[in-house]
């Protein structure tokens, strides 16, 4: 079962009212959205965006008693100006960005983005894809060695990134690598024992990275982010919760940018992180960090 991060802390400082209209950028399986909705009453608007159908079609389902207006789209956030606009919303008064990969596509998606399961190498964060949709199984097997050390270390801060890309290359020249095991084969193949035994798997880094080149995670965050300020009206909040450096990085550089052109406001000037309880209950939320911004 997905478990919401950092819940409580994010409804309370997106300081939500009732009749207002909230889009939730990463909608998900509806867990923070479930909280969002009691706030926003029966005149309130909900908008749900999710790139996965299929978590769409499910938070459809979880949110069906809603007593607020909703409005769902199959769409990647990156589009969010567009969408909005395109539905006639000129304004919205708070948009949620809750960048975790939900567990429901690491467990049943099939689409090989956990490396403890033997799947197809996609990684699509879409499950509509077809023949020319990028995958990580295309990338694997047929982007130079340059580039695969280039966007495991640029993506996955992997030290070892220039050996897994030679053993990338080297594996493939043998076979193609179609699944995920076949992927944590070759990686473990050059990791040293005490990268092994580590508390983070040796695979993480790598497997992240190829996520993030699939899906353009960091060019779809920077549009989406500036595509919600753009439709954010004047006292209105974003909040953004990352996972990695990256991400965190691409938050707290648009956040302090609003702030220096006088038209942003941090809300919580250090980036809140989960409590010690939260991540016994969740480990997943252990890297978690949520940003708050209010439009001036």
């Amino acid at each position: 079962m997905h478990v919401p991060v950092l819940l409580q802390p994010t409804i309370e400082l997106l300081n939500i009212k009732e009749g207002e209209t909230v889009v939730d950028a990463t909608l998900g399986l509806g867990g923070h959205a479930k909280e969002i909705i009691k706030k926003l009453g029966e005149k309130g608007t909900l908008i749900g965006l999710d790139a996965d159908a299929l978590l769409l079609a499910k938070a459809k389902q979880n949110l069906a008693n809603a007593r607020c207006q909703t409005i769902f789209i199959n769409i990647n956030f990156r589009q969010i100006k567009e969408i909005l606009s395109g539905k006639g919303i000129e304004k919205v008064d708070a948009v949620l960005f809750d960048l975790g990969l939900n567990s429901e596509q690491f467990e049943n998606s099939g689409r090989g983005f956990s490396f403890q399961k033997n799947e197809p190498l996609l990684m699509t964060l879409s499950a509509d894809f077809n023949s020319e949709t990028l995958t990580a199984r295309e990338i694997v097997n047929t982007w130079a060695e340059d580039s695969l050390a280039d966007i495991i270390y640029g993506y996955g801060e992997e030290n070892f990134a220039r050996k897994i890309a030679k053993a990338i290359v080297e594996s493939r020249a043998v076979r193609p690598i179609e699944t995920t095991l076949d992927l944590v084969a070759v990686i473990g193949g050059v990791m040293p024992a005490w990268r092994k035994k580590g508390k983070i798997h040796f695979a993480t880094k790598t497997f992240q990275a190829l996520r993030i080149a699939v899906n353009d995670e960091i060019g779809a965050l920077k549009d989406g982010l500036a595509g919600a300020w753009e439709k954010l009206s004047h006292g209105g909040r974003i909040a953004a919760i990352s996972f990695h450096s990256l991400e965190a990085r691409v938050i707290k550089n648009f956040f302090k940018d609003k702030v220096r052109e006088g038209d942003g406001k941090l809300v919580n000037k250090k980036a809140l992180r989960p409590s010690q309880e939260e991540i016994l209950a969740n480990s997943r939320s252990r890297s978690a960090q949520l940003r708050v911004t209010v439009k001036i």
